[in-house]
């Protein structure tokens, strides 16, 4: 089956794609492109899927950069092919020829770029690292090398949506704690509990940071299970696993 890259007309010219489940080798409940190696999928078939998403990029293997994403708002700068990212959950890079992935299932995956000067980014942002500053700080990270942080284009990608949020009172009084005007990211759903807008918040904070556009792709990973996987849909199964998505960006 052929891959699904979607794509961002925000990012420009600047390849990329949020790669769907289609077109992978991985079965049962990892059906499709699973690019998790955390995953308990067998990892020859996980690096079998990444060498066709690299393919897909123009890139070698060993061209595209993955970090062990902790939902931390930290950032790694890579600069030559094969570097590994270490542990964090955004990266950047100026350096030709280099990719960035970014693993999700529900989570925003974020990607950046300012194409003029050459730099680009690409940030795991769920709602703690969201919160506690991953991409305000991917785009500080990109500022320093090199990046205007007004022409900085960014596009969220295949993320859970409100309508599939729902979370309970205690959640909601974390943020509003930290910031009152938070409340405007939840909704009311049944009973005691609340829907969560997490795109709405990302594109809050990124507009925040400067950034000169900002855009959700609009699609939602845990309604459209023939697309996209889902960590909250996979818990609501009790499904034993789940697979991962990928997105990528280029230089």
């Amino acid at each position: 089956m052929t891959l699904e890259i979607l794509t961002c007309e925000a990012l420009g010219p600047v390849r990329h794609g949020f790669f769907t489940r289609k077109g992978g080798a991985s079965s049962g409940i990892f059906d499709g492109l699973n690019c998790g190696m955390g995953s308990s999928d067998q990892a020859e078939i996980v690096q079998i899927n990444r060498a066709r998403v690299a393919e897909a990029m123009g890139v070698a293997p060993e061209a595209m950069t993955y970090v062990h994403q902790v939902h931390s708002p930290d950032v790694v700068t890579i600069s030559a092919p094969g570097e590994g990212g270490g542990t964090a959950d955004a990266m950047v890079t100026a350096t030709p020829g280099l990719a960035l992935a970014i693993l999700t299932a529900d989570c925003q995956p974020v990607l950046l770029a300012d194409a003029e000067n050459g730099v680009i980014g690409a940030a795991h942002a769920g709602w703690k690292g969201t919160l506690d500053g991953v991409l305000e700080n991917t785009v500080e990270a990109m500022v320093a090398l090199g990046a205007d942080r007004s022409a900085i284009r960014a596009a969220i990608g295949p993320s859970i949506s409100q309508r599939a949020y729902e979370v309970g009172p205690e959640f909601v009084e974390r943020f509003i704690d930290e910031d009152p005007e938070t409340a405007r990211y939840f909704g009311t759903g049944e009973g005691d509990r609340y829907l969560f807008n997490l795109p709405l918040m990302g594109l809050h904070r990124l507009r925040g940071a400067g950034v000169g556009v900002a855009e959700w792709t609009g699609h939602c990973t845990y309604s459209d299970p023939e697309r996209f996987y889902s960590y909250r849909r996979s818990v609501h199964a009790k499904e034993a696993d789940y697979g991962r998505l990928v997105s990528v960006i280029r230089l």
